[in-house]
């Protein structure tokens, strides 16, 4: 395993722990703390593992260690992130659940599309739009996670790149056949 798919794996781990840290407020060993720590931990995972996202693409590409499995992990990471973030902020009430279901249905039709472009020896690469949606939703995450205004903004302004970036990929696909 190189460091890139290291990085990887590493933020697939934290996101289960940073979902944690949005929705175990009420468990009984820290129930004391006062809400902003939790938030402050959820957000300090969530830069972590945001940071380890940059990093695990630009030493792949810089030391030429891009692997299949890489391929295959980096994108996981980035789902499990997103879905780790949204839903904990939905049920903790600070993310709208249309929004989060909006969000999550476009990366399940992407990641449809993907296999079935593989299955036909296409790859589905990622385009620029989609890059800018990840920023913004990882920014809305992090302004949501931290309760500060204009979070709810940013989710909405995701939203709406994350279903134009959909529609791109659906026309980029098609347009192979």
């Amino acid at each position: 395993m190189n460091l890139p798919n290291a990085l990887a794996v590493f933020r697939i781990l934290l996101a289960p722990l940073m979902l944690w840290f949005l929705i175990g407020r009420d468990d009984g060993l820290f129930s004391h703390w006062h809400s902003s720590w939790w938030d402050y931990f959820a957000g300090l995972i969530f830069v972590i593992a945001s940071v380890t996202d940059f990093f695990d693409g630009f030493i792949a590409r810089s030391w030429n260690q891009m692997t299949n499995l890489g391929a295959i992990l980096d994108p996981l990471a980035d789902k499990m992130l997103m879905l780790a973030g949204f839903m904990g902020l939905m049920m903790i009430d600070r993310a709208s659940a249309w929004a989060v279901f909006l969000i999550l249905s476009r990366e399940f039709l992407i990641t449809g599309l993907r296999v079935a472009a593989a299955s036909e020896g296409k790859s589905v690469e990622a385009s620029m739009m989609g890059k800018i949606k990840t920023v913004v939703q990882m920014f809305a995450i992090g302004f949501l996670t931290m309760n500060f205004s204009g979070g709810v903004i940013l989710l909405w302004i995701a939203v709406a790149i994350t279903i134009y970036s959909g529609i791109e990929y659906v026309f980029g696909y098609l347009k192979e056949d």
